[in-house]
């Protein structure tokens, strides 16, 4: 292979490790690996992924465009704080756009669909017990980001897809940061197994109002979190 092709599959394999860093980086923000409001050393990053100035800082503008990086100054990148209010305003446009791709996806999914969304709350609903085992809980996670996204991605709009998907990252960000702190006493396998149901007997009314309820139990869980760390 020639020198001129080599450089053609670097470049060509740059976008997937750019979108590895990013994808590192933001787990580090959803486990609070980097906490709320916590100013990131550039130089520490870079050692610490192997990688050049260049991605690096790609990366982070991405982050930042994405809600989980905010910039003070110029050069200066720290992660998004949290706050209460923000979280409100996240469920509240999460609830609207969701349920409307979700009426809009058991509305027009077909068989390849149902079979998706079947098996994820299969292999789902069996990992449950093991949920807070620290070996399954990536595994959990995991698969509980892919039965959303699931459940919404025959609607059929790549726009509602990519809203969903931010404002679940933005939320589930909380969740993992208070759950991971405090009790758990929700049957969340129960409210999964609702919204499977419904979505898979095409009763879309039903769906939506099963998903209002399962993402609003969550925001009350960690308001209570909150208010009781103050």
């Amino acid at each position: 292979m020639t020198s001129a092709s080599l450089l053609i599959d670097d470049r060509a394999a740059a976008p997937a490790r750019n979108r590895a860093l990013t994808d590192q980086i933001k787990a580090d923000i959803l486990t609070g690996a980097l906490a709320p409001g916590a100013r990131l050393r550039l130089e520490d990053l870079r050692s610490r992924f192997g990688v050049s100035w260049s991605p690096l800082r790609e990366s982070l503008s991405r982050l930042v465009a994405e809600g989980f990086i905010v910039m003070q100054g110029a050069r200066t990148y720290c992660v998004a704080p949290i706050s209460r209010e923000e979280l409100v305003h996240l469920i509240e446009i999460r609830v609207l756009v969701e349920q409307r791709a979700l009426r809009a996806s058991i509305e027009h999914g077909d068989d390849e669909w149902e079979s998706t969304l079947v098996s994820l709350h299969h292999h789902l609903s069996k990992l449950e017990s093991a949920r807070w085992n620290p070996d399954a809980q990536e595994e959990w996670e995991t698969l509980h980001r892919r039965f959303h996204q699931a459940l919404i991605a025959a609607c059929g709009s790549q726009v509602l897809l990519q809203y969903s998907d931010n404002l679940y990252n933005q939320s589930d960000r909380y969740r993992r940061l208070f759950f991971s702190v405090n009790p758990r006493d929700r049957d969340v396998d129960q409210e999964h197994q609702a919204i499977f149901d419904a979505a898979i007997q095409r009763n879309a009314e039903e769906a939506c109002r099963l998903l209002e309820l399962h993402v609003r139990r969550t925001l009350q869980v960690i308001l209570t979190a909150m208010d009781k760390a103050r």
